[in-house]
């Protein structure tokens, strides 16, 4: 990950300065990356050299788009997905450039927001492409964090204790101070209108992939939170096709290659996960897992509860 000198992000490069940036770009591609991580806080001058140089070396760059960004100038930059919906709220908002500077919410978001500045990013957006990764599970746990009950959540026995313990409440208390300032009612409003904006997002043509973050989230628990994530993509109103589809066929044609992952086809390469139960007529089927082929290995139900309950006594002492 790139971020700015200020970064709560142990596991980053410091960004500071273009030629800083620049450098960053050289020594990633020179260590056979895949893509280069953008973090917020990465300098407005900064951001657009790496963007430049990430183009000149045909490297891929994604991640949030910084604070000092607009989305279209990302866009237009070649960033190639956004995560979180990061830049979206500014660029539908009527004072985008107050909220590229200064404190910003759902209540303001929501109060400033314009259909038609909307409109018109999304249209940039789908000509890019710009593909989204809305992490809507952890937007709807991190925006109702004080009220979210995440002990709904039977997987929750597979977290390791530190993170029950420790790395949530933090994040909890974090959140709480930080960033779930506006009344309840709002933010409630505010997690319908990103539902609406990914609903929207879809119908101007612009690409998604399915990500749940980890494991900062409340509630997010690998794996599991995937099949989460894709209800909250049927709750914007995906067909359960058009969710799964954003954790199988669109990954692959986002990191362009389709040709051997994706899809179940002969000479493809796949996992495969087998289910009881039709996933195309209620995504929650997706849960409902018979057996699993991982890299040529066949795993029955019992094997998977198998290896279930290991995780879990695992987890209690860690």
């Amino acid at each position: 990950m790139l971020d700015g000198e200020k970064t709560p992000f142990p596991a980053v490069i410091v960004i500071r300065t273009p030629d800083e940036g620049r450098a960053a770009v050289h020594k990633l591609q020179a260590a056979g990356v895949d893509f280069i991580k953008i973090q917020s806080l990465v300098p407005r001058d900064a951001y657009m050299a790496i963007a430049d140089e990430a183009r000149k070396q045909n490297m891929v760059f994604a991640g949030h788009v910084p604070d000092a960004i607009r989305a279209s100038e990302a866009a237009m930059a070649g960033q190639k997905s956004f995560e979180h919906l990061i830049g979206i709220f500014e660029g539908a908002s009527t004072v985008e450039d107050a909220l590229l500077k200064g404190p910003k919410g759902p209540a303001k978001f929501l109060g400033t927001y314009d259909a038609a500045r909307e409109a018109s990013l999304f249209t940039l957006l789908a000509k890019e492409p710009t593909w989204q990764c809305p992490t809507l599970l952890w937007e709807l746990g991190g925006w109702l964090v004080d009220v979210f009950d995440v002990l709904q959540y039977q997987e929750l026995r597979y977290a390791p204790d530190s993170w029950r313990k420790k790395t949530w409440p933090k994040f909890k208390a974090d959140m709480t101070k930080n960033y779930v300032t506006d009344p309840l009612e709002v933010r409630r409003k505010f997690v319908e209108h990103e539902l609406g904006i990914v609903a929207r997002l879809k119908k101007a043509g612009v690409p998604f992939l399915a990500g749940t973050d980890a494991p900062a989230g409340v509630g997010i628990v690998p794996g599991f939170s995937l099949h989460r994530e894709l209800e909250r993509f049927v709750a914007a109103g995906f067909t359960p096709v058009e969710a799964l589809q954003t954790a199988t066929l669109l990954p692959a044609r986002y990191l362009g290659m389709e040709k051997a992952y994706g899809t179940v086809a002969k000479d493809k390469i796949a996992d495969l996960v087998l289910l009881d139960a039709d996933p195309t007529r209620d995504i929650r089927n997706t849960q409902r897992i018979a057996g699993v082929v991982a890299n040529g290995r066949v795993l029955t139900r019992k094997d998977l509860d198998g290896i279930l309950a290991g995780v879990e006594k695992y987890a209690k002492g860690h």
